[in-house]
């Protein structure tokens, strides 16, 4: 189990809900650049090797494709670079690339971690009593996505082991891609069916339902709360007065020096970095307590 992990699900939903957000509505590429990276810091904590080489065969060229993209739609800026056909590749259109990347590949890292660190037990801990068929209903959702994608590598698996679809040609993986899909849309009914089933069985929605959990808030979790409400609050004061607004067109604007926005990217630094630097610790503290063996 991971050290971020144990806390309690409270500050967890908490934090990714809050890193979340502003990476995504606080469009200040110093806000931006510290999401992209304590997210990846934070996400190479959570996976082996053979899954960061896949992440980074996925990150990489949608990034370049989102930089690349961007510039061939918008034309804006005062530094034309080239021109095709009459429209100029502005360096600022590429900058407004690079930086619209880096938040999507960030989102995407922090929505990553947070689908391997709040399980649907602590999801339903936290809305079961509030909302527990729609509770359900998204955790159910959620646990059906990592086990479609492993019962479509079984079905291709098994096609290539049937000797189908072996010659790699585009004809090919289109057939096998829609053989593959067919066969997960009727799996994916059935096995809805069976739950379903299961579930009347075992006298779900008759009486009132009772609820068991192992959690406990302890005052590690109400520090770590504190904090990340506290630098939430700090962004939202510095957002709310202008001082991290930024634009890229017609060119880039300054970036702002004054006490309240560096203390905005300090303590969003904190919070960016802190899973990585918990993890890090207890890394360093297991390897510590091996050596001692």
């Amino acid at each position: 189990m991971k050290a971020f992990s144990r806390l309690h699900p409270l500050p967890l939903f908490t934090y990714f809900i809050i890193m979340l957000l502003f990476s995504m509505f606080l469009r200040n590429p110093v806000i931006v650049a510290l999401s992209l990276l304590g997210g990846g810091a934070f996400a190479a904590t959570l996976t082996d090797k053979r899954e960061k080489l896949s992440d980074l065969k996925f990150y990489i060229p949608l990034s370049l494709l989102i930089t690349v993209t961007n510039p061939l739609y918008s034309h804006n800026g005062r530094t034309p670079l080239f021109f095709v056909n009459g429209n100029a590749f502005t360096l600022e259109a590429i900058e407004y690339g690079v930086f619209i990347a880096a938040m999507i590949i960030a989102v995407l890292l922090w929505s990553k971690s947070y689908s391997k660190i709040v399980t649907s037990d602590k999801f339903l801990y936290l809305f079961g009593r509030a909302a527990p068929k729609t509770a359900l209903i998204l955790s159910v959702a959620l646990r059906y996505v990592p086990i479609l994608k492993r019962q479509a590598e079984k079905t291709r698996a098994a096609q290539k082991t049937l000797g189908l679809y072996s010659t790699g040609s585009i004809a090919d993986n289109v057939v096998s891609g829609a053989k593959v899909y067919s066969s997960l849309v009727g799996w994916s009914i059935e096995n809805a069916v069976e739950t379903g089933r299961h579930m009347r069985s075992r006298g779900w929605g008759r009486g009132k339902r009772t609820c068991f959990s192992v959690f406990r808030f302890r005052a590690s979790d109400g520090v770590f709360l504190g904090f990340t409400l506290l630098a939430a609050v700090l962004l939202g004061l510095s957002a709310s007065r202008g001082l991290l607004a930024f634009s890229f067109y017609p060119t880039p604007t300054p970036l702002p020096v004054t006490a309240l926005p560096v203390a905005a990217y300090i303590c969003f630094g904190a919070l960016a970095f802190l899973p990585f630097l918990i993890e890090t610790e207890e890394n360093i503290r297991w390897n510590c307590l091996r050596s001692k063996i």
